[in-house]
């Protein structure tokens, strides 16, 4: 069995829906599960419309005619006339009505919950699986659509909520898997869940990624695949860097902290399912089908050298700067300024001490105000905001003598804050001011990939 993970871009178009077909028919000899996102641009539409009912701009009734004209033009193109368009018709006309309802609450209230916006946002997969699992159908793939908010079991953190396995792995095997054993491909929407008492979250953006790994691990799949409009995982963004090249082959966990330090081709938490279940995950390109695109695998080959994989970066970081001349020798220091960040929910990227201060990154800004406010007893702080993270990811860092040289030699005329190496023997990470991100990017991808020295 089978994942197959399909993005925006995949399922942008009729013709993108019909390539969707053909890379599902081309697999059905394994067995495929089907997961794919809203229609490109949909998710940041249905978002602008809530933002409009938040401003009592009564704007927000022209997205709901937008939605409806984009998923009307798609059924219309991809059925022919008969019970199976009529069925999606009358879906799409009662999710709209739904949408619509939603966003006038918003408008009368003035208030948008993180609940309510999960509710809206997620109406795009809504949407898109049941017009993917009809287009499937009518082209002779026998599938099924299948809600992932019966599917996926969430906890209560809206706007970011995380799947409960073992609850998601008992609704998997009830639902989703009688349909591969009858050799039906399930189809489900990204994104989305619900909680045990069966009110609608999302993942987070991007999180059809981690719908994807959450259905694989729960189903124990062979191989999660992930289509997207890149060849694979890239040594750089190739937006940024023109010369990038796809890497064939990553382990977990440099693809972990490619993901999580700004490589735009997946979720951050995909991997976490997969790795725990032993699952490769493969990134493929719909655009472009016959590329081999990158594997994600628990060991590749060549793990025992030291050497630079892929770079990646983030910005929209503040650095947070607590100096504390008597934590000299203190005991519990560090645990109390961990307990602020806990307090505040407030997750930390990177971290480096000396004997009487400590630096810290976070990639919320808007969290740091409050977090420097409870800190400032502990110490005198300094927030240094429109900073960028930039990592190096490989493997058997602390391995190759002469890496910390090479990087900043070539970063010799940048400027950098902050540095963070040991913690990991695949990451070297580092802060520069956000202007600064690209051109560090730039000259270490020339440094180790271009073949300058």
């Amino acid at each position: 069995m089978i994942v197959m993970k399909f993005g925006g871009t995949s399922v942008g178009s009729p013709e993108r829906i019909r390539s969707l077909a053909e890379r599902v028919r081309e697999r059905l000899t394994q067995h495929p599960v089907v997961v794919v996102s809203a229609l490109s641009g949909v998710t940041d539409l249905l978002v602008r419309g809530a933002q409009l009912a938040l401003a009592r701009d009564s704007d927000y009734e022209s997205v709901v005619f937008q939605v409806l004209d984009r998923h009307h033009a798609a059924i219309r193109e991809l059925l022919p006339a008969g019970p199976a368009q009529t069925r999606l018709l009358d879906h799409l006309e009662a999710t709209a009505a739904e949408l619509r309802a939603l966003y006038t609450g918003v408008y009368h209230l003035a208030e948008l919950t993180a609940r309510t916006l999960d509710a809206i946002s997620g109406i795009g997969e809504r949407l898109s699986y049941e017009i993917v699992a009809s287009a499937l159908d009518h082209l002779g793939v026998a599938a099924r659509a299948v809600d992932a908010r019966g599917v996926i079991v969430t906890d209560e953190t809206f706007g970011r909520a995380t799947p409960l396995m073992d609850e998601t792995t008992t609704a998997a095997a009830r639902t989703v898997r009688p349909l591969v054993e009858q050799r039906v491909v399930p189809v489900l929407p990204g994104f989305i869940g619900s909680t045990r008492k069966g009110v609608a979250t999302t993942l987070g953006r991007g999180g059809s990624d981690w719908s994807a790994a959450a259905i694989g691990a729960a189903l124990g799949a062979d191989e999660i695949q992930i289509w997207t409009d890149v060849d694979g995982m890239m040594t750089v963004d190739p937006r940024v860097v023109p010369s990038a090249r796809v890497i064939p082959e990553v382990s977990f966990d440099e693809a972990a902290e490619l993901a999580y330090f700004g490589a735009k081709v997946l979720h951050p938490a995909t991997i976490k399912p997969a790795v725990e279940r032993g699952i490769p995950v493969r990134i493929l390109n719909s655009l472009n089908p016959a590329a081999p695109g990158t594997l994600i695998a628990g060991r590749v080959e060549g793990a025992e050298r030291g050497e630079p994989r892929a770079i990646a970066f983030k910005k929209g970081i503040a650095v947070i700067l607590i100096a504390q001349p008597r934590m000299l020798m203190a005991y519990g220091f560090v645990a109390r300024v961990f307990e602020v960040f806990d307090r505040h929910r407030t997750p930390v990227d990177l971290i480096a001490t000396s004997e009487v201060s400590i630096s810290l990154t976070v990639d919320d800004p808007q969290a740091a105000p409050a977090v420097q406010e409870e800190l400032a007893s502990l110490g005198d702080v300094k927030v240094l905001g429109t900073m960028a993270i930039v990592s190096i990811v490989g493997r058997g860092f602390i391995r190759q003598p002469g890496l910390a040289a090479r990087v900043f030699q070539a970063l010799r005329e940048v400027n950098v804050v902050m540095i963070s190496f040991g913690a990991s023997d695949v990451n070297l990470s580092f802060v520069v001011a956000e202007a600064d991100a690209e051109r560090a990017v730039h000259l270490l991808h020339r440094e180790f990939f271009e073949g300058a020295r």
